[in-house]
């Protein structure tokens, strides 16, 4: 991150001729397993990761608000907080920032000017959140600098309105919560429906891998706002908010009344929040056989029935999961249709890992992977 750092507060000298009063950071995110049960009231267990946003800040004496992209060429963004804050439809980023700001107000918190540079590092298009790290890294920046009486929870679910409301992406609480709160070292276990977490801590003797299989994520929208739609009319067809709400004893007794797509559908979330806890229990437990276990019987979900996998990514997960075997878990992550795979791997796994992709995946892809070691990280706070 200390390069990110470096060029947030260098584009912030550039750009507004003095040094920034502060330094605020927001990670970005990997889920370890709990696919697509965030906006079905689930449960998922994500970390923070060494990877975010950083922004360097200060307060105005007047009501402008002016921001800088320093990884779009300073480009530069201004509106008064006195005027209603619009949409800019060419200059996609800078909605994340409007909303974020245009809600905090909306909720009744009370702030001035500032001028803000941002930079960040999280992979944008993998699937591990640079955008729930930009509006969490702007929401901590407006409370940091005008002291605000605002909790993280509040930071998160403001971020989320942002994205959902201002910049028009459908997202559950996930991605924002887990940048907003995770804790160094631990991933988190979250309840989407209460907003409650449990730390639990990671394996000492493991590393988070993230491999972008870099196989663009065609259709992702539309196909998430789908599968949405599917998983809302199951809920609606068992009598209940939301299929969190549906056991699989009662699944099993009444799937065949539904058609067989949205069954499949409903199958992956309801089975995948049983994991999920069980997934916490034998992290806590640091119990990686049953963790191994557990995220492949994931995929193998994600893969059958919700139907989110592509061959580039499935086959990421067998070159991973033939060196690792029960010793560590693999799966995809992400909204899918591309994006990226997370292993929790031993450190001595991390080299023939990485050289069993870099022997194979080319050959049957035709794509080179990126691939980033990770450690589970705190969420988003001042740097200084």
């Amino acid at each position: 991150m200390k390069t990110v750092i470096s060029k947030a507060q260098h584009a912030f000298e550039q750009c507004f001729g003095a040094s920034p009063d502060m330094l605020i950071r927001a990670p970005g995110r990997v889920n370890l397993i709990g696919e697509h049960t965030d906006y079905n009231d689930g449960f998922v267990l994500p970390c923070a990761i060494d990877f975010g946003t950083v922004a360097a800040a200060s307060r105005r004496d007047d009501q402008k608000v002016c921001v800088v992209a320093a990884d779009y060429d300073n480009d530069r963004d201004e509106f008064d907080l006195s005027q209603p804050i619009e949409y800019r439809d060419n200059k996609l980023w800078a909605n994340y920032i409007r909303g974020v700001i245009k809600y905090l107000a909306e909720r009744g918190f009370v702030f001035g000017g500032m001028n803000i540079a941002v930079s960040g590092n999280v992979p944008q298009g993998a699937g591990l959140s640079s955008s729930a790290s930009l509006e969490v890294v702007i929401g901590q920046t407006v409370k940091a600098l005008y002291d605000l009486p605002v909790s993280r929870e509040v930071i998160a679910l403001n971020g989320q309105q942002a994205e959902n409301q201002f910049v028009g992406c459908n997202c559950g609480i996930m991605d924002q919560l887990i940048s907003a709160c995770g804790e160094d070292g631990h991933a988190l276990l979250i309840d989407c429906r209460s907003l409650e977490t449990r730390a639990v801590a990671m394996p000492e003797n493991s590393v988070v891998m993230i491999i972008n299989s870099n196989k663009k994520r065609g259709l992702v929208d539309s196909e998430y706002n789908t599968r949405r739609r599917q998983c809302e009319a199951a809920a609606e067809f068992f009598g209940v908010p939301a299929l969190r709400d549906v056991t699989m004893e009662l699944f099993t007794a009444r799937a065949h009344e539904l058609d067989a797509v949205t069954a499949k559908r409903a199958r992956h979330v309801i089975s995948e929040n049983i994991r999920t806890l069980a997934a916490a229990e034998a992290l806590k437990d640091g119990d990686l056989p049953r963790l191994s276990q557990l995220m492949a019987e994931s995929h193998h979900s994600m893969r059958d029935d919700f139907e989110i996998t592509v061959p580039e990514i499935d086959a990421l997960v067998t070159i991973i999961g033939d060196v690792i075997g029960a010793e560590g878990g693999v799966r995809m992550t992400g909204g899918g249709f591309g994006g990226c795979v997370v292993a929790l791997v031993k450190p001595e796994h991390v080299a023939p890992v990485t050289d069993a992709i870099n022997a194979h995946y080319t050959a049957i892809s035709g794509l080179i992977a990126d691939i980033y070691v990770c450690r589970a990280s705190d969420g988003a706070g001042v740097i200084r």
